[in-house]
């Protein structure tokens, strides 16, 4: 198992760790639902050093970035940045992913899932035909995301980057608590609002930031979150997590990400997406919550009210901000509409739900 340059700060406030992605990983400190309830009303640091880094340079970065992915990427500029998807061959995902524009036409950042840096690299080098400058900075680089309504403001003082006015899906570059070269982003995964931090993990860099971001936020209240709560927010946004909702079967256009799927440009599987989006499709990824007393847990099957199955289950859990189980799953087309009546199968008994809008926090 790989450490991230946090671990042993883990340890010693008492995490509980498991193996994530081949990484030693905090899950909870203090519990999923206290984690949480810091993050959606105030502020909480998540270590996610173990999600993948590419640098791609060159005149022709801009190109394979273009021919790789499904979004538009040339609308991009200096400090603006977007998400995507590496669409395979088969009308499936390779996986999801954020492009970062450091110096439009030459430098871009792509932030990949930690499980997939391998193959995503494998496969994008596939398509460098050009001879893009490549350089996969995964180990050496540390990644925190302080999410919450009061984050930004709270961390304001360790950097002369305007946190509290730094629009969602934007970026800058400067020194944070001391430690040069940190890109400074907006692209969270809670919907609780914050900020993101990249840097170059050498000469102390994790510790004093570790140790400047509790010295400041610490009596505010700022506090560790484990993946537990991370998983229970991205899920009350209706966020997708690459091997659960979706993955290299399930198309953007069946996923709800038809907005980051462009046809101005080729890609793998455009003509697929393109007959997709002309002709429909046969299943859809829902939000639901559930009427009946239950959990709905990933792989689940999801039934008609005749008990004929319709699909499955993608993500499950008991929301901590609603009081109530809710979960995403594929259901055919014609009962994924709002409010249709869905039976979620758990253990033997078919629990009643119903298709709800996404996010499920207005």
């Amino acid at each position: 198992m790989k450490n991230t340059p946090f671990t042993e700060k883990h340890i010693a406030l008492g995490a509980k760790m498991a193996a994530f992605a081949g990484y030693n990983m905090p899950i909870s400190y203090t519990g999923i639902n206290d984690e949480h309830q810091a993050v959606r009303t105030n502020a909480g640091v998540f270590d996610v050093s173990h999600m993948g880094e590419f640098i791609l340079k060159g005149e022709h970065a801009l190109d394979l970035i273009q021919r790789v992915t499904s979004n538009d990427a040339s609308k991009l500029t200096a400090g603006k940045a977007q998400y995507s998807c590496l669409p395979n061959n088969e009308g499936g995902i390779v996986d999801d992913l954020l492009v970062y524009c450091i110096e439009p036409n030459n430098v871009y950042m792509l932030v990949v899932n930690a499980s997939n840096i391998e193959k995503d690299w494998n496969w994008i080098s596939q398509f460098n035909t050009n001879n893009v400058e490549m350089h996969n900075i995964s180990d050496k680089t540390g990644l925190l995301a302080i999410q919450g309504p009061n984050a930004s403001s709270m961390l304001q003082p360790l950097t002369e980057v305007d946190l509290v006015n730094l629009k969602y899906y934007t970026f800058a570059k400067g020194e944070f608590a001391g430690v040069p070269n940190v890109i400074i982003s907006a692209t969270g995964y809670t919907g609780a609002g914050g900020i993101e931090i990249y840097f170059e993990d050498k000469d102390g860099a994790a510790d004093k930031i570790w140790d400047a971001l509790f010295a400041v936020g610490g009596p505010k209240g700022l506090k560790p979150i484990g993946l537990g709560a991370r998983d229970t927010l991205r899920l009350e946004m209706g966020f997708c997590l690459y091997g659960n909702d979706i993955d290299d079967r399930t198309s953007p256009m069946e996923a709800g990400l038809g907005w980051i799927t462009k046809f101005t440009k080729d890609f793998p599987s455009r003509a697929i997406f393109e007959a997709q989006k002309t002709n429909g499709i046969e299943q859809k990824l829902v939000g639901f919550e559930m009427v009946d007393k239950g959990i709905p847990r990933h792989d689940y099957e999801i039934k008609d009210a005749a008990g004929n199955v319709i699909g499955r289950v993608t993500s499950g859990t008991q929301s901590p901000s609603l009081q109530k189980a809710i979960g995403l799953g594929y259901v055919k087309t014609p009962l994924a509409t709002l409010d249709s009546e869905i039976y979620i199968a758990v253990r033997d008994k078919s629990l009643k739900a119903k298709v709800v809008k996404v996010p499920f926090l207005g």
